[in-house]
């Protein structure tokens, strides 16, 4: 395993145990040359389905960029990485428990835009502005006006 932080090619697992699901092991590992210590997770490889974009084309589900796109929502807000590896975790599962080959991109976009609506209003707004692509700063604020009209309820 490749250390992150000196990209030395050697580790030691010094601690090692099942997730809460059980459907994966976190292993702690120690860099045999810096000597930092760093966290992986070893998963089964299920089927892996194919998103189909707006545009039409497709590429593989990638768990890594929906979770690179959540925390860029959720930079300097009160989310944990933890709650996000869960839900990306619990999206990518039931994805795979559906059995489809193919899943649009928008069904994905929407599920992570409802978390983030339901974890905290600023890192859903992130989101929205990227996912949502807004033409200009109108639509921009409609969307806004939504949510602090959902607010005030």
């Amino acid at each position: 395993m490749k250390c992150p932080f000196c990209n030395h090619q050697e580790s030691k697992v010094v601690d090692s145990r099942a997730s809460k699901d059980g459907r994966a092991i976190r292993r702690r590992r120690e860099c045999l040359s810096c000597c930092e210590r760093f966290t992986t997770y070893e998963r089964v490889e299920e089927f892996i389905p194919v998103v189909v974009k707006k545009d039409g084309s497709r590429e593989p589900f990638e768990r890594k960029k929906i979770v690179e796109g959540i925390l860029k929502a959720c930079e300097k807000r009160p989310i944990k990485v933890e709650q996000i590896e869960a839900f990306v975790e619990e999206l990518e599962r039931g994805i795979q428990d559906r059995g489809e080959r193919e899943v649009e991109s928008r069904v994905i976009g929407e599920r992570v835009m409802a978390q983030l609506k339901e974890w905290d209003d600023v890192a859903y707004v992130r989101f929205a502005s990227v996912y949502k692509q807004f033409k200009d700063l109108k639509e921009f604020m409609a969307q806004l006006e939504e949510l602090l009209r959902e607010g005030a309820k």
